[in-house]
């Protein structure tokens, strides 16, 4: 079966920082690009930021270019994003899922519980 387990989410203060991690299982997680989505209350799910596979480029919504790092450890097939200069806007619960590389496939068919970042002073 196929597990995400996301963690690292808390209360922040503005401009502070936090680092989510993604720990997964059940697919070969060395083949797919991961991904970071994000819901605030009220709004639609936001791709934040995604890593794929084979050594490629990350790519990051624009609202957290410079500030949001996405990496991964195929080793431990976990897929981390680290946030600096945490805006309120950044308040959300942050999910992670990904897609196989070669067919486009998700890993999950489903979104999990994800961890809740919260940014307030």
């Amino acid at each position: 079966q196929v597990q995400l387990v996301e963690s690292g989410g808390g209360l922040v203060q503005p401009g502070g920082s936090l680092r989510l991690s993604c720990v997964t299982s059940g697919f070969t997680f060395s083949t797919y690009a991961m991904s970071w989505w994000r819901q605030g209350p009220g709004k639609e799910r936001e791709l934040v930021a995604t890593m794929p596979p084979f050594g490629g480029r990350a790519i990051y919504a624009d609202s957290v270019k410079g500030r949001f790092t996405i990496s991964r450890d195929n080793a431990q097939s976990t897929v981390f994003l680290q946030m600096n200069s945490l805006k309120p806007e950044d308040t959300g619960v942050y999910c992670c899922n990904g897609r196989n590389g070669f067919s486009g496939n998700p890993a999950s068919g489903s979104w999990g519980r994800g961890t809740q970042v919260t940014v307030s002073s």
